[in-house]
């Protein structure tokens, strides 16, 4: 697993490059750069140990957003409209994090989450609370199933379409580190061949 360094900073913070990044995605509901709370994180494990893999769910206060990264210490491969940040990380230097979706190492991980009904490490940080992903296999998953990431979740899971083999499904704190937890879709996997539906 990627090692965390306990009191590592990074140069831009997530304050500064996370929420103009949001701004600019399809999926982001609101007007102008928004403020962004957090209200659950949790990493998951890349094998090699090479790449860092974290899932950020955020609120602007109106609306949840998952947006999973990935920390790599060189460029990904035809990944640039892809990419969140290049801050200095204070023991590992350059970082380029990219979207998690774009990725597929984060691909590799989800899918393995639902193939095994595994789990996520919590690892929660910054004063956010347990918060956790699961998965669950409805089907056979193979390796050029789709996975979708639900960029805005809602509390409840969804009833899976036909084509669906799998789901990730995630919990947060809305109201804080102090308050109860939630649960909802966070990605869905879909068989090979698939059309993912529009917005």
């Amino acid at each position: 697993m990627a090692k965390i360094h306990a009191g590592a900073t990074l140069t831009p913070g997530f304050r500064e490059f996370l929420a103009p990044w949001v701004a600019r995605q399809p999926w982001y509901r609101g007007a102008g750069v928004p403020v962004l709370a957090p209200v659950g994180f949790f990493r998951f494990e890349d094998p090699a140990g090479e790449v860092g893999l974290e899932t950020h769910l955020v609120t602007d206060g109106t609306d949840l957003y998952h947006v999973p990264m990935t920390y790599r210490g060189a460029p990904l491969a035809r990944a640039g409209h892809a990419l969140i940040a290049t801050p200095e990380h204070s023991a590992l230097g350059t970082r380029w994090i990219y979207d998690g979706e774009a990725d597929p190492v984060w691909r590799e991980r989800v899918l393995d989450l639902v193939r095994t009904g595994g789990a996520s490490d919590p690892a929660g940080r910054g004063g956010v609370g347990p918060a956790g992903a699961r998965g669950e296999r409805l089907g056979p998953v193979d390796e050029g199933a789709l996975v979708e990431p639900v960029r805005v979740p809602v509390v409840g899971t969804p009833e899976p379409g036909p084509d669906v083999v799998g789901l990730v499904v995630g919990t947060w704190q809305p109201g804080g580190p102090d308050a109860g937890a939630v649960g909802g879709c966070l990605a869905v996997v879909r068989r090979t061949g698939s059309v993912v539906p529009g917005p």
